[in-house]
């Protein structure tokens, strides 16, 4: 399982060449992307910017209407997926392109409505079309995969009582991940892996033993924290390798494999 952030761009060239490698001799391989910089994007262009909502607690997370919905479903599915799957063909990959919604891959719930900051005023937001990823069944990934397709696979999700929901990308490629008992999940971005200081890409932490997670997740931020929580249920859960890497590299996944970026590890730090 190999999760390409869409801020990486035109960088997946050293991903997509590494994914045609291990598909070429014979491996399972699907690709999970995200895209909210794209979407973020696209509302602009639209007419439409991207609205954040801050919770009580201080946690910061798309407002998802449903103008951005359909920003966010155009973005995904009809520029970033396009693109993605045309640089795996090129690349040599028998690559197809897919949603959670396809065959109710990947069901969530959506969010009930809570009381927000949006735009400065604190509010009960009852239109954003959020969720949590609920089930995820697999059977329709099994199939391509056995006929040796690559699934390139994003949200969003399914909700069968009321049609599409966003979900994190992260979070849906451990969910996947844990599905169909991959042997690895590497989740690439545009940085090093985990960074004891953001502003410093030599500060890497190399290792998260499972007994420091929690200190890791006090001092993680933003986005990264997201990644870090993911990757570790996912780790938790029974894929026994997880790696945060550099999607930058000329050789991303094949680096992350050998032990580049943050590796999840069992016991504490050596």
């Amino acid at each position: 399982m190999i999760k390409v952030g869409g801020s990486l761009g035109a960088e997946m060239a050293g991903a997509c060449a590494d994914i045609a490698e291990l598909a070429g001799q014979g491996g399972e391989v699907v690709v999970v992307h995200g895209g909210g910089a794209e979407a973020d994007r696209l509302a602009a262009e639209l007419g439409r910017p991207a609205r954040t909502m801050t919770a009580r607690n201080g946690r910061h997370s798309r407002y998802t209407d449903a103008p951005a919905l359909d920003a966010l479903a155009m973005a995904m599915l009809g520029r970033l997926k396009p693109a993605l799957v045309t640089a795996l063909s090129r690349a040599g990959v028998r690559a197809v392109g897919l949603s959670g919604i396809d065959g109710s891959l990947v069901t969530a719930r959506r969010t009930p409505p809570a009381r927000v900051v949006v735009d400065g005023v604190e509010r009960v937001v009852r239109d954003d079309f959020s969720g949590r990823i609920h089930e995820v069944v697999p059977d329709l990934l099994v199939t391509l995969l056995g006929g040796g397709y690559v699934p390139v696979v994003s949200p969003p999700a399914l909700d069968p009582a009321g049609g599409m929901l966003n979900v994190d990308a992260d979070r849906f490629a451990a969910r996947l991940s844990v599905a169909l008992a991959a042997d690895w999940l590497i989740i690439l971005s545009n940085v090093p892996g985990l960074l004891r200081d953001p502003a410093d890409p030599t500060s890497l932490v190399t290792e998260v033993p499972c007994e420091e997670l929690s200190r890791h997740l006090n001092d993680a931020g933003g986005r990264m924290k997201v990644k870090l929580q993911s990757a570790a249920e996912a780790f938790l859960t029974g894929v026994p390798h997880v790696v945060l890497a550099d999607g930058r590299q000329d050789s991303p996944v094949l680096a992350a494999r050998a032990g580049a970026g943050t590796t999840f590890v069992k016991g504490t730090s050596r």
